[in-house]
């Protein structure tokens, strides 16, 4: 049987809660079920401004026009992240400027955030809003990039499109910026199949992202539209899903963490296999276990071997700022992500995945490591 990356785990429960809303009709963008999922959200996370979403992306869109992004403006992202980050930018007609990563969490580098803050003050070009993104489960050092965003007066957009689950010095992951968003694709740490959630600790900054995701209808009998919306609302019967996934959220953390944990005992003496740091004040949500090789070459070698004995791995995300679609856009990197590209690959993480799988993949990871060092 093919070992995948990071499949959903959908249980009884959230079967029998899809069943019970088609039953009762509440399949359509409202419903009971996509009111409590808000509900959900807001309490776990203490902000109440929860608003559920066909797709993280479309929470990201939504999150750039609510800071006020407007066509023309720059916007500082993360550079080590999914295209999906940059495109949103692209959306409001704004012009990504692309940050490297730091070495200690993977994320967004404080010191090279402020030294593209003091260039564009320098020039007179503040950008209308910076971007991090919490990489594989982890949150950014944002007591560092909020002072220096604070300083220069620039909102921030917390991308936790991974990372529902995590915290940042006890700080739950989505509330650590101005406006947080997460991610219920398919492959994340809980899903509604697509779906997302913008946050933000004003409900009326919540009513205003609401009223543009239902196609910024207006409060008449007719149809009628003073401003341009989107059809971004994520359905009842997915929120019904969400219920139960969400109910099932620290399950799905733990285990997910015990397969990082798995894997680290079982390649522990292997020296030319590290893991993605987890500095003392993260808190991850254990959503993709990363490696990354001491040896150029190896990481393509082993995702083909893992691939040949039906086993899913993926490189690590290929930095956007040397992606051809975003090849104009300005950037400041030191080579960090550019590295752990290089190196790097997510292993089969799921929280469906056994003991017996990871020690495979463990295995078949060791056993291309020791023939490549014998050549």
């Amino acid at each position: 049987m093919r070992i995948w990356l990071s499949p959903a785990d959908v249980g009884a429960d959230e079967q029998e809660r899809m069943a019970t809303a088609i039953q009762r009709g509440w399949v359509a963008s409202a419903g009971p079920d996509l009111v409590a999922f808000e509900d959900d959200i807001a309490g776990f996370t203490g902000w109440k401004g929860a608003v559920a979403l066909s797709s993280g992306t479309a929470a990201l869109h939504l999150a750039l026009l609510a800071v006020g992004v407007e066509p023309g403006d720059e916007v500082l992202v993360s550079t080590f992240t999914f295209a999906a980050t940059a495109n949103a930018v692209r959306y409001c007609g704004a012009h990504p400027v692309f940050i490297d990563s730091d070495t200690v969490s993977w994320n967004m580098s404080p010191v090279l955030l402020e030294e593209e803050l003091a260039e564009c003050a320098k020039r007179g070009t503040l950008p209308a809003a910076v971007v991090v993104v919490d990489l594989y489960g982890q949150c950014a050092d944002y007591d560092a990039i909020m002072a220096v965003c604070r300083d220069y007066g620039v909102p921030v957009i917390e991308d936790s499109a991974e990372s529902l689950g995590a915290t940042y010095k006890g700080c739950p992951a989505g509330t650590l910026a101005d406006i947080g968003i997460f991610s219920f694709n398919g492959n994340k740490i809980m899903t509604t199949s697509g779906g997302g959630m913008l946050l933000s600790p004003n409900e009326e900054v919540a009513d205003r992202v609401r009223y543009l995701a239902t196609q910024a209808r207006q409060p008449a009998v007719h149809d009628e539209h003073t401003e341009v919306g989107y059809n971004y609302r994520l359905s009842n019967l997915l929120a019904a899903l969400g219920r139960g996934q969400f109910a099932r959220l620290p399950q799905f953390v733990a285990r997910r963490r015990q397969i990082n944990d798995l894997y680290r005992e079982l390649l522990a003496d292997v020296d030319e296999c590290s893991f993605m740091p987890v500095p003392e004040w993260s808190e991850w949500n254990g959503w993709l276990s990363c490696v990354v090789f001491a040896v150029p070459g190896v990481s393509h070698r082993v995702h083909n071997t893992l691939l040949g004995s039906e086993i899913e791995s993926r490189p690590l995300w290929k930095p956007m700022h040397r992606q051809p679609a975003f090849a104009e856009c300005r950037s400041r990197t030191d080579a960090t992500s550019d590295h752990i590209f290089e190196m790097g690959l997510c292993l089969p993480s799921g929280s469906t995945l056994r003991d017996d799988q990871v020690a495979e993949v463990a295995e078949l990871v060791r056993s291309k490591i020791r023939s490549r060092l014998r050549y």
